[in-house]
């Protein structure tokens, strides 16, 4: 790891200032100093908002929730507000890592969190070391990934000059539950929907100017730091689960994760938001089967005719096709969770 300087603001405005001028932000920590380690950032100076607590608080207004972009997972796992408000919320920020790390990772740094793709992953820090192309990490030089049969790429919005996940848990159900991302920079403040804070790899492609659009993930400036989510609470809100399918219950990135948000009449679905995870560079809205959902039963069947039609545009790379049967099952199951809670 190279040396850097290292400083902690006082206020937000400082670590926008910092940022501005080339600093990395850290937080709790988790992601950069991996990044550090491996070879993804080699940041010349960090700023720590570590001592930022404004930032961390979780309250409950008339019009739902603001959470703190310094709450940590296991924080806002426990908050009673968030249980009661956005059940979904709660459970896929416990389902997120270990214990250890949920209590040093905070909301904010995780849905920035980068993608786990092990040809990406790997540590060079050297970017003419990397032993394999990779886009991310070395502009133009291609994706290995795509052709190799890895089973964790994405179902959409993938282009030939990368096939990576974004693989935030919270960010999923931040999704379904139409949350909107506060951020402050040199600019101003500005809110950015969850649903467009991240950017497919096709979205990349029609943003990038200078960059290499595999390297363009989302819609954060480099001046301008997370401060909060806003998250709007309505019936759909307070039903809704989440469920992560993945290769080991401890601790494990998700295969396939589905949130639900449901709102019902009687046994009838009112309204209905499905978000998928880990299928794509962004949490995946299935628009389409939400549509598709209204005035039906949470009859098994009725629930895969409408998702197998949100997912009839999934285009899995060579190895990934089981990937949409798997989040059928998981938004059906995530669905009638949200449905029998009370």
């Amino acid at each position: 790891m190279r040396a850097f300087a290292y400083a902690r603001a006082t206020t937000p405005e400082d670590a926008v200032k910092a940022a501005a001028d080339g600093a990395a932000i850290i937080a709790g920590g988790t992601e950069l100093l991996n990044w550090m380690r491996l070879g993804i950032a080699d940041a010349d100076k960090v700023i720590d908002i570590g001592r930022l607590d404004g930032l961390r608080a979780i309250t409950r207004h008339e019009d739902g929730l603001r959470i703190g972009a310094r709450a940590t997972l296991n924080e806002i796992g426990t908050s009673e507000a968030v249980l009661r408000a956005a059940p979904v919320l709660a459970q896929a920020c416990l389902k997120a890592a270990s214990a250890q790390l949920r209590n040093r990772a905070t909301i904010g740094g995780n849905v920035l969190q980068k993608t786990r793709c092990p040809y990406f992953r790997a540590e060079a820090p050297a970017t003419s070391a990397m032993p394999w192309p990779c886009n991310k990490r070395v502009a133009g030089s291609g994706c290995a990934a795509k052709d190799s049969g890895y089973g964790r790429l994405a179902l959409f919005g993938w282009t030939d000059d990368c096939a990576a996940t974004q693989p935030s848990d919270p960010a999923v159900a931040l999704a379904v539950l139409n949350a909107t991302v506060e951020v402050i920079g040199a600019g101003g403040a500005r809110g950015i929907a969850m649903t467009d804070f991240h950017l497919t790899q096709a979205e990349a492609a029609q943003t990038a100017s200078a960059q290499h659009p595999a390297t363009l993930e989302n819609r954060l400036r480099s001046d301008e730091l997370i401060v909060a989510f806003h998250v709007p609470v309505d019936a759909a809100a307070g039903r809704s689960a989440y469920v992560k399918v993945r290769e080991r219950e401890s601790y494990e990135y998700a295969m396939v994760s589905a949130a639900a948000a449901v709102d019902l009449d009687r046994q009838r679905i009112r309204s209905a938001r499905i978000a998928l995870g880990s299928i794509a560079q962004k949490p995946w809205r299935l628009t389409d089967a939400e549509a598709g959902l209204i005035g039906q039963s949470l009859d098994p069947a009725a629930l895969d005719k409408a998702l197998e039609a949100g997912l009839a545009s999934a285009r899995p790379p060579g190895g990934n096709a089981f990937k949409v049967k798997l989040a059928r099952n998981a938004a059906r199951r995530a669905l009638m969770i949200a449905g029998t809670m009370a």
